[in-house]
């Protein structure tokens, strides 16, 4: 089992809209970065768990949990030309983006914040507190997983 931090904007996909669709589930679209596209194409395992970050908002941090339900498929939205994320270039026999399907797992009682986050000395490492780092994909390591959720909540 892998372990996955994914950011985005609460305002499109938040953790509220994941637990809406609890039961059935609900596919991360929209993604348009190479590197992300490969680890969900390539690496992202039905299974694997999923810390819900939301960003670009006035309180960002981790504020749940999701499972893969699905492995990659490929994203819908890039043929659709109504869809700000459609590409022209795409073509259904050999799609350039993926999504994976996610199901809700648990909402925290409080938003583990960046600031906490960068705060824990056992998250040195993690991707996520590094200057620069844009991607909304990212691993998290099984000792980084079970620091971030031990980390205090504002």
């Amino acid at each position: 089992m892998g372990y996955w931090l994914f950011k985005t904007e609460p305002q499109t996909f938040s953790i509220d809209d994941l637990k809406a669709r609890a039961r059935r589930g609900e596919f991360w679209d929209g993604v348009r970065n190479y590197q992300a596209r490969n680890m969900l194409r390539d690496e992202v395992a039905r299974g694997d768990q999923v810390l819900i970050y939301h960003s670009s908002c006035a309180q960002i941090g981790v504020v749940g949990v999701a499972e893969v339900i699905r492995a990659a498929s490929p994203d819908p939205t890039q043929f659709d030309p109504e869809s700000d994320y459609y590409d022209p270039a795409s073509e259904p026999e050999a799609p350039r983006w993926y999504g994976v399907t996610l199901a809700h797992r648990r909402t925290l009682p409080a938003i583990v914040s960046l600031a906490s986050l960068k705060a824990n000395p056992a998250l040195a490492d993690l991707a996520l507190v590094k200057r620069g780092n844009r991607l909304s994909i990212m691993p998290v390591t099984a000792s980084q997983w079970r620091a971030i959720l031990a980390t205090p909540q504002v």
